[in-house]
């Protein structure tokens, strides 16, 4: 005989055995729980003790589960920490290249405001200048070297004029515009200057080789008077080059040749003085001992 299509709820034993053990469990925690009030309530002291009991049987448990929380939390924090890291490490480079951009242009600042103070601590003691102007560009890879100034006839520049900076004679002028002008420098294989040595006044001749460096040529037959190291300034002869300002120094002596590197570099000189040309006072009057001498020479 086939077996009902539905069946009682308490049909199953294991379902009946499964909620008679849950009245009885019930039961047991209903008892426990009135046996522990009345307890407290007859003997409070007694109470205490069992409380006592209880929690010293689940500390271990306590601290055991204590520490798996703090396990799994310091695991948590060290993950919260190092993204924390990742991000103040950002920030501090991003503050790192703030400061250093800041000390870059500090430093430039100071380097330009030692520049100006050098400037105008020679136009002070310069009188026959043409103008104060910037150095803007300069060749390196040609033979010709020439540099350009941000001023021109507009502030007086005319070709001819010498043109110098703190450290030394840079050129001349040998073109002019409105608002800007061309400067033939010293290195350039066109130039050349009358020098003489610092050290015993031997005059000599700064020709320039057009790869930045000057030969420097003895007017006297001899042997050759220059050292390594030794400075040379303009001599004033010819009128263009006003005399005593620095032009070269000697970096390699060769027998009879003689190699000297300007003192005035145009890629490290932001700003450039433009001068008169240098013209003895030939019309003043001659000197009262001059015309006597000369009288005497005639007679």
């Amino acid at each position: 005989m086939a077996p009902p299509s539905t069946r009682r709820p308490g049909f199953s034993r294991r379902a009946q055995y499964g909620l008679f053990l849950g009245y009885v469990v019930a039961v047991a925690g209903v008892l426990f729980a009135l046996m522990l009030l009345t307890v407290s309530v007859i003997d409070p002291r007694g109470f205490g003790a069992l409380k006592g009991a209880a929690l010293d049987a689940t500390s271990p448990v306590t601290s055991a589960g204590r520490g798996v929380v703090n396990f799994f939390g310091g695991i948590g924090s060290t993950i919260g920490n190092y993204f924390n890291a990742g991000a103040q490490n950002d920030d501090l480079k991003r503050q790192l290249a703030s400061a250093r951009r800041k000390i870059i242009d500090a430093r430039a600042t100071e380097l330009e405001n030692q520049r100006l103070k050098a400037m105008l601590k020679l136009s002070q003691s310069v009188g026959e200048q043409v103008a104060v102007t910037r150095v803007v560009g300069s060749s390196f890879d040609s033979s010709r070297r020439l540099a350009t100034l941000s001023a021109g006839s507009g502030s007086g520049i005319a070709p001819g004029q010498p043109v110098r900076a703190p450290e030394g004679l840079i050129g001349r002028v040998i073109e002019t515009g409105r608002w800007a002008s061309r400067v033939l420098l010293v290195s350039d294989g066109a130039s050349s200057i009358p020098v003489r040595l610092v050290r015993d006044g031997t005059p000599a001749i700064a020709q320039g080789r057009g790869d930045g460096s000057i030969d420097l040529k003895t007017l006297e037959v001899g042997t050759n008077p220059f050292r390594r190291g030794d400075i040379l300034v303009t001599s004033g002869v010819g009128g263009v080059y006003p005399p005593n300002v620095p032009v070269a120094v000697v970096v390699r002596v060769e027998r009879e040749r003689t190699i000297a590197r300007p003192l005035a570099d145009p890629s490290t000189v932001d700003f450039a003085m433009v001068l008169r040309p240098f013209q003895p006072a030939a019309d003043q009057p001659l000197s009262n001992a001059t015309t006597t001498a000369l009288q005497g020479a005639a007679q």
